[in-house]
């Protein structure tokens, strides 16, 4: 899952009038400031901008995937753990569930797919037809 690295259209346009009116006079002033060189300087800063945003998603990216890998390592790690545990004290000891496990003497028994609040395990009340 990588995210989208940004091109700026903004930038791409610049490029593109620039080399038109650097064709025109490469010292173009069209005063107040408005000059080839400073628009220019302008365009190179936003590329290195633009440069180093997408270097920094690349190193995001890559964090990530590396933090989601040992994730994965953690939660295998975590199982085999618990199963140790398991064969050394039993899985029904006390050691088995202070290591997060449910103990097999504890385990509720109960019907595959059936949520533990369905409707044969609710106390049913009848009411008298009469009113009695």
């Amino acid at each position: 899952m990588t995210r989208r690295k940004r091109s700026s259209p903004v930038l791409q346009k610049a490029v593109r009038r620039a080399a038109g009116m650097n064709s025109i006079d490469p010292n173009l002033d069209v005063g107040n400031g408005l000059t080839l060189a400073a628009f220019s300087s302008l365009i190179e800063t936003m590329r290195t901008q633009e440069n180093a945003y997408n270097s920094a998603l690349a190193n995001l990216d890559k964090l990530y995937s590396k933090m989601l890998q040992t994730e994965r390592e953690l939660g295998d790690m975590t199982e085999h753990m618990l199963m140790g545990v398991g064969t050394q004290y039993g899985k029904s000891s006390v050691e088995y569930g202070m290591a997060g496990g449910v103990p097999k003497n504890q385990r509720r028994k109960g019907l595959r797919g059936e949520s533990p609040t369905s409707s044969s395990q609710q106390p049913s009340f009848v009411a008298s037809v009469d009113g009695k």
